[in-house]
């Protein structure tokens, strides 16, 4: 590994935590193999999970193996963004010949095939060095499980990484790998991204392979450090009218930008952090001085966009009778899957369309073309806030905390958190911004513009 530093002038760890859009540049150029990058990968996350418990299994011997057949392929001719770059699966897709833990004591049955987005990502290259931790099912804002443990935020151990792909963001942050899948059917990739000073990209529904759990609340995507890196995965694997590489490189053109604070919670959202009000109206004052009109809005939450309870508590519930053995699931996650036995498929259907139609009419009706709302309702909560608590009584006081993202889920809308500073306590604090249906690009193109504004 000393040839690795002195030829680029870059230490291992620090490739490692480069990201992928700069890891592949240096494969490319010779300038590190993937197997010296893969071993590096797995030296680090050998360094740093144990603080963090983010990684549930590590495959090294598969992962060098995909490195050394990742670099005969260039030596052969081939060439790809993402050939031979390591990332970290969250474990809530299938390896084949592996368990899909989901968090749980529940799962027990190796899977019988690569998920399609798995196939797709090693077909391009990607070397698989391990699986994520999330908590039971991806229900929760937070990742802790029986099955587990607890998984921690490596900017400040006392503190969560969020949920439910809290591990792919503990490790991503962590710098133990450049990039990990994750998923977002209530807010996964955007609130562990906010804990944990991340970009959390959560694409229009539709756009990603592996994706429609909860009936259609959930996407697949990525954590990473840095836009370009998320605009190259989703450009990779996704589909896309326009690339969103090349939007996150351009400023967009001057956009309507509404400004909302406005919270849907099921009882009473918990009042913002004074620090997360400011880090809204200081981003709104940095897109206005980049030329963007900006403006207050009140978004409104009518009955067709609270109908996304319905598909949530009806998802959980298909998720925990689809367990392998349900007898084995934590008893709250039980309580839950209860909420949502009278949901039907009517109801679902009907919750669909009203999700559809109010997250096509909601821009409109503002006369803005993206909006900006905090993503939580302050920094990241401390580990173990929400145990002992019951079924209905942690659903309710996730949904107060986290009063900001699960409803574009429901509307099927892009939506990205962004890092927007830090507390003295070293927890990041973020913003978010919600585009319309298919408007990718533009959104990851007003993200990139902001992230350069804040370098």
């Amino acid at each position: 590994m000393l040839i690795v530093t002195t030829l680029i002038d870059m230490t291992p760890a620090e490739a490692v935590a480069a990201g992928p859009t700069r890891q592949g540049e240096l494969l490319a150029g010779g300038e590190m193999t993937s197997r010296q990058l893969t071993q590096a990968t797995l030296d680090a996350i050998d360094r740093e999970n144990p603080a963090i418990n983010a990684a549930v299994a590590v495959y090294a011997d598969e992962a060098l193996a995909a490195a050394d057949e990742a670099d005969r392929r260039r030596a052969a001719g081939e060439s790809g963004p993402l050939l031979g770059v390591p990332i970290a699966v969250k474990d809530d897709l299938d390896i084949g010949g592996a368990v899909t833990g989901k968090g749980s004591k529940a799962m027990r049955m190796p899977a019988g095939r690569d998920a399609e987005l798995v196939a797709a990502m090693k077909a391009a290259g990607m070397v698989v060095v391990a699986k994520s931790a999330l908590p039971e099912l991806a229900i929760f804002g937070f990742t802790e499980s029986a099955a587990q443990g607890i998984t921690r935020n490596p900017l400040n151990l006392a503190h969560t990484s969020g949920g439910s792909s809290g591990g792919s963001a503990a490790l991503v942050a962590a710098g133990a790998v450049g990039i990990a899948t994750a998923s977002d059917g209530a807010g996964s990739i955007r609130i562990p991204a906010a804990c944990c000073g991340l970009v959390g990209f959560k694409p229009t529904q539709g756009t990603m392979p592996s994706s429609g759990g909860w009936h259609d609340l959930s996407t697949q995507g990525c954590l990473a450090a840095r836009v370009a890196d998320s605009a190259l995965f989703l450009d990779a694997f996704g589909t896309f009218d326009t690339s969103l590489v090349a939007a996150a490189a351009a400023d967009p053109a001057p956009l309507r930008i509404g400004v909302s604070f406005s919270a849907a919670a099921a009882t009473k959202a918990q009042p913002l952090a004074p620090r997360v009000r400011a880090a809204v109206e200081r981003t709104a004052e940095q897109l206005r001085a980049a030329g963007h009109a900006v403006t207050e809005v009140k978004i409104p939450y009518p009955l067709g966009a609270k109908a996304l309870t319905v598909r949530y508590l009806a998802g959980i519930r298909d998720g925990a009778d689809g367990s392998d053995d349900p007898g084995r699931l934590e008893r709250r996650t039980k309580g839950i899957a209860r909420l949502g036995r009278p949901f039907g498929r009517r109801s679902v259907e009907w919750a669909k369309r009203q999700g559809r139609a109010w997250g096509d009419s909601v821009h409109r009706e503002l006369d803005v073309d993206v909006l900006l709302t905090p993503v939580m309702s302050g920094p990241a909560v401390e580990v173990e806030h929400w145990r002992g608590k019951g079924p209905l009584a942690t659903v309710l006081s996730m949904n107060a905390f986290y009063p900001y993202t699960a409803q574009w889920n429901h509307a099927g809308v892009p939506a990205v958190s962004m890092p927007a500073g830090v507390t003295d306590e070293r927890l990041p604090l973020a913003v978010q911004l919600i585009g319309t249906r298919g408007a990718d690009a533009q959104l990851m193109s007003l993200a990139g513009q902001l992230e350069r504004l804040n370098a």
